[in-house]
């Protein structure tokens, strides 16, 4: 299969690396000069759960239309306010059927790839549990290696072009499965983002130091909470009761992770913090609900960064 990954930032950079090992013509597209440079000249190194490999991919550019030729299948992996401007961009490697798979964390990312590229060429892929951050140009490290999930935005989810996905994601060693009810994949996910994205780049705690730290932890606990209620409010499906059991089962598997938000606060990048805690209280208040902790943690990560910022 030809796959071109759009936004080859750590996550992309993973998910090029291991369905290349699997066997198939991977592009890997990016703004990042030296990283587009480092994966043409010396391959695409992914180390970490999965073990440790070098491999090349079919070839790396900064814009889609360089690639020259329509894929199978098109990821978006850029984040949330980024997603219009890579959906716009991938017209001249969309076949007549190419699905263009939306992976990003929070709410918002599918919603703004349909419509740039209409509901149904749209899929969206929600992931965990990996912890992913670029060691350098043309080098990636992944601390666990979780889930992949599918579904159709259009609906009804589990189709059988989304269970085709799921099985080519499964040569690169995935665990996938695909699911009917989208809006759960998302909620679900977005729930242990809450959980430790805003918290963690607050207190600049490392996953496992959060939730071993009293003050931390009940923190990301009251802003995990106040997700599932809302979640529970707008009648979204979810496979657990227990909203804090539930995030620090999945924190405990990557406890040397630094969420993706904590990482781009150190690099000096704007935080996703509208599209994760920043969310929550938008979509309590559309339920007659408040999100006070959320709230809280958006407003001091907006602080820090102006701050860092000097604005």
């Amino acid at each position: 299969m030809k796959i071109a990954i759009v936004g080859c930032g750590a996550m992309g950079s993973v998910y090029a690396g291991l369905l290349a090992e699997g066997g198939h013509e991977v592009w890997a597209v990016d703004p990042w000069t030296d990283h587009v440079d480092a994966i043409n000249d010396r391959g695409l190194r992914v180390e970490g759960a999965s073990g440790d490999r070098t491999v090349r991919l079919a070839g790396a550019c900064q814009r889609p239309a360089d690639i020259g030729q329509a894929m199978d299948v098109v990821v978006l992996a850029t984040k949330v306010g980024q997603v219009t401007e890579a959906a716009e961009s991938v017209a001249p490697i969309l076949g007549s059927h190419t699905p263009v798979i939306s992976i990003q964390n929070g709410l918002g990312g599918p919603q703004r790839a349909a419509a740039v590229l209409g509901d149904d060429r749209v899929i969206i892929g929600v992931v965990g549990g990996f912890g992913a951050s670029m060691t350098g140009p043309g080098h990636v490290h992944h601390n666990g290696m979780e889930m992949v999930r599918f579904g159709e935005y259009a609906g009804p989810g589990a189709t059988p072009r989304a269970e085709e996905l799921a099985a080519l994601w499964r040569t690169g060693g995935f665990t996938v499965a695909t699911y009917d009810n989208v809006h759960q994949l998302v909620w679900e996910k977005l729930i242990c983002n809450v959980a430790f994205s805003g918290p963690c780049t607050v207190s600049e705690l490392r996953v496992g130091e959060l939730l071993a730290d009293p003050d931390a932890s009940a923190i990301s606990a009251t802003c995990s909470t106040e997700a599932y209620r809302v979640a529970r409010a707008k009648g979204i499906p979810l496979d657990f009761t227990d909203p804090v059991a539930y995030t620090r089962a999945f924190g405990g598997k990557i406890p040397d992770a630094r969420p993706s938000m904590f990482l781009d606060f150190l690099a000096g990048r704007r935080c996703e913090i509208d599209a994760i805690n920043g969310a929550i209280p938008i979509a309590a208040a559309e339920e007659g609900l408040e999100a006070p902790a959320n709230v809280v943690v958006a407003s001091l990560i907006r602080t820090k960064e102006r701050q860092r910022d000097g604005t």
